[in-house]
Order: structure tokens, then sequence, then C-alpha cells
């Protein structure tokens, strides 16, 4: 073979590499450009049954939420959204059920911040942040913190000061091992470099009736819980735990403003996909979830029951959670936490 008919065969298999290479090229462009249609229509469509919402169990102020979002839900999409209770408060059983669900959107979960604690402090059957499509944090509940009226203290400030001058003397209530009060007083610990012995009680009604009965000293504790305590003059509240002030308590100072700067602690109960859960859904989801827990109604509810709105995006509860677990992770081994 001369060098001149090389030359062009070389030629020819370049032109036949580039030409075959931009069919497969506008190949892919079309199977995407059709999956992303499938898609959008798929979200147009959506849902055309019924949905489940799964949570915890029955009572409970996930459970109040789940309910309260389900209804809206129904009326919105015009289908019915059905409430499943599995398990326990720990939720456990639940997100199982959840992450094994098929990624469709007619699955979802309403699970507290336990949901991404709890892997911290066990061994747990499922991944927060890999088995679950975020939607959206629903609501969040800080805690008051109490004292009862025999503690000489009427300030955070006045409380850290007290439980310097008194270490280990000082108690606190908690409910279940690595609950929302219980990670609260732990916080405030750390961060105020002061020793108070924990009294875990198997929930947060009990250690509040042992708090008024004065069998112990203090507890952070849901606003809804406290209210007619302190109304009576039964316990005294020093300070919300929320970053800024809430209309939950609308007199009462945060903790980081009255004597803990940078202190935050509150419970949160956000809605989850499966994971793969396509973006059209999800997002299709995030806005009639938003727009029923903005209706003056919900919100109304919600503030009654001792919980703020929230209705954040997917992204903001994926970040919300990396950070959480982070923060509280540091706090759950420095106190040497662990689920029963």
């Amino acid at each position: 073979m001369n060098t001149r008919t090389h030359e062009w065969n070389e030629r020819a298999w370049a032109v036949f590499r580039m030409s075959t290479l931009v069919l497969m090229l506008r190949f892919a462009v079309r199977v995407i450009s059709i999956g992303a249609i499938g898609l959008a229509a798929c979200a147009q469509t959506y849902p055309n049954k019924p949905i489940r919402m799964v949570t915890v169990a029955p009572g409970g102020s996930a459970d109040f939420a789940t309910r309260l979002i389900a209804q809206g839900l129904s009326m919105s999409f015009g289908q019915q959204v059905v409430v499943e209770n599995q398990g326990g408060a720990s939720g456990v059983i639940a997100a199982q059920t959840l992450a094994k669900a098929l990624p469709d959107g007619y699955t979802l979960g309403l699970f507290g911040s336990g949901i991404w604690t709890l892997p911290l402090m066990q061994s747990a059957p499922y991944d927060p942040m890999r088995d679950f499509s975020p939607i959206t944090i629903a609501a969040r509940s800080p805690n008051i913190l109490v004292v009862h009226p025999s503690v000489p203290v009427k300030s955070v400030k006045e409380l850290i000061v007290l439980a310097k001058a008194r270490p280990g003397e000082l108690n606190y209530a908690a409910g279940i091992t690595g609950s929302a009060n219980e990670l609260a007083a732990e916080l405030f610990k750390a961060m105020a470099d002061v020793n108070m012995v924990r009294i875990n009680y198997k929930g947060a009604g009990p250690a509040l009736i042992d708090l008024v009965g004065g069998h112990v000293q203090l507890m952070f504790a849901t606003a809804a819980s406290v209210a007619p305590h302190l109304k009576s003059g039964r316990l005294r509240a020093l300070a919300i735990t929320s970053a800024a002030p809430s209309a939950l308590a609308p007199n009462l100072p945060t903790v980081a403003a009255s004597g803990l700067p940078g202190y935050e602690s509150v419970a949160m109960h956000s809605i989850f996909a499966p994971a793969a859960t396509s973006a059209p859904i999800i997002s299709r989801l995030n806005d009639e979830i938003v727009r029923v827990l903005k209706t003056a109604v919900v919100n109304e509810k919600f503030l009654n029951a001792g919980v703020e709105v929230v209705g954040s995006t997917p992204e903001q509860l994926t970040a919300t959670m990396k950070s959480e677990m982070v923060r509280l992770g540091k706090v759950i081994k420095g106190a040497g936490i662990r689920a029963e």
C-alpha cells in the first residue's frame, strides 16, 4: 500500500469515527430530552392515586403535624393522603418503610429531628443523608428553659453563675434518651461550661410532673406543655431556645440574648420522599406543602399547638441536616449519650 492510499484510509476512518460520534451524541441528547419530557409529564399528572404519609406513633406533635398537612394536601391534590402511624416515638420503623418505598412520590414521611440525630447515638437501619429525598422543614418547636420557683434565679446569666458555684448540685429533667429537651440541655451545659446532672424519664410528661413537684430543678420543655404552669406560677420561665424571639413566647428573651451567645436548639418536623424521587415531583410536593403550611388556618393551628411553621426549600433542609449532625454530634459524643 502506497503512502497516498494509507493517508486516504486514515482520513476516511477519521471521518467515519467523527460521524459515528456525532450520531451517538445526537442520540444521547434525544434520549435525555425524551426522559426530561417524560419526567415533566409525570410531574404534571402527579398524583393520580392516593398518597400515604408514614410517621411515628399517634398522639405526639409529629402525628399532629402529619395529619394537618395531609388534610391540606388532600384538598390541594384532589387525592386522598392517608396517614400511616408506625412504631414508637423514635421513628425507626417509619423511616425504614420510607427508605424501602418506591421513589414515585406516593410514599412520604414526616419525622422529627431524631431522624438524623438517632444514628449519632446508635446504629440505625437507614442513612439519613443517603436514603431520603428532602422536601421541606415543615415546622419547628423551640423549648423554653424553665426552673422550679425554689431555684433562686431569674435569668440565664444567674443560672449559669449558680451552676458554676454549685457544680453537680443542680439537676435537669429530660424525656427519653436523645430527646430534643435532653439535647437542648446538654448543648447548654457544653456552651456554658457547667456541670448539671441529667435525670432521664420515660417521657417529657413524667419529667414535667417531677419538675412541677420540685423533685428536679429545671427543664427545657415545649411552650405548650409549660404554659399552664407558667400562668399559675408553679414554674418560672427564663428564656426560649430559638435563635430569635418567638411568637410562642413573645415576652421571653432568647437564651442567646440573655447570657449564652450563639445558643440555639429547636426540634424540627421535616418531610421526605424516598431517595431517587424525581426532581419535578419533589418540586411539586414542596410547592404544595409550603402553600398548605402558609395558609392562615394551618399556621394558627400550629401556633396553638406550640409549633412554628417554617416551609423551607429541599436545599435548606439538606443544609440543616448536615450542619446539625456535625454540631449535635459533638454534643452527643461529649455527653456520652447512647440511645437505649
